[in-house]
């Protein structure tokens, strides 16, 4: 049997691969069958998912949470962090499983670009800022950097709000350092 790869460890070889590249080291994970990458995440993953799931509607409703619905059925969420500035987040509808756990993620960009790959500093400077984060990494979507936090698929709405807040502030802090202005 071969060791399974964590999810963690696969999220620190996506986020610098730019780096390894530039580096002359190369990740091929195209050449791995998607139902070996599936056995080394040890996850199900359904991304297929289009409906809103209902229970976080009444999450948001009863912490008073305006929201709107997306093409996928995730909740857009726009968030006051204050000065002036608005921090845009996703609480996906999709649930990943694995054995003993329901996770969701909740999600917000730092970084939106229209390259399709993360300067080599950025992706550096987001594997640095992985080290202090106690819930959720970052992460690379083409040339995009996406915070994705990952809670219980079942926690309660204060808890929900929480990790809306959370991302939101972490989302904003990181597009202050790295764009100008306020486009997230």
């Amino acid at each position: 049997m071969r060791p399974i790869l964590p999810l963690a460890a696969l999220t620190v070889l996506l986020i610098s691969a730019p780096s390894l590249y530039a580096q002359g080291m190369v990740i091929d994970m195209a050449s791995t069958s998607t139902s070996t990458q599936d056995q080394a995440l040890d996850v199900e993953v359904d991304t297929t998912v289009k409906t809103p799931d209902p229970s976080i509607a009444k999450k948001l409703d009863l912490k008073g949470t305006p929201y709107t619905l997306d093409d996928d059925g995730d909740y857009r969420i726009l968030v006051n962090v204050g000065d002036e500035r608005s921090q845009l987040v996703w609480v996906r509808s999709v649930v990943h499983e694995t054995d003993e756990q329901r996770l969701r993620e909740i999600w917000t960009y730092g970084l939106r670009s229209e390259d399709r790959r993360i300067p080599v500093h950025v992706a550096n400077r987001l594997l640095s800022e992985n080290m202090d984060l106690i819930v959720g990494a970052w992460a690379r979507q083409d040339g995009n950097a996406l915070l994705i936090l990952k809670i219980n698929a079942d926690a309660d709405a204060d808890t929900l709000d929480e990790a809306i807040d959370l991302a939101a502030s972490i989302g904003d802090k990181m597009e202050q350092r790295l764009v100008t202005g306020d486009e997230l």
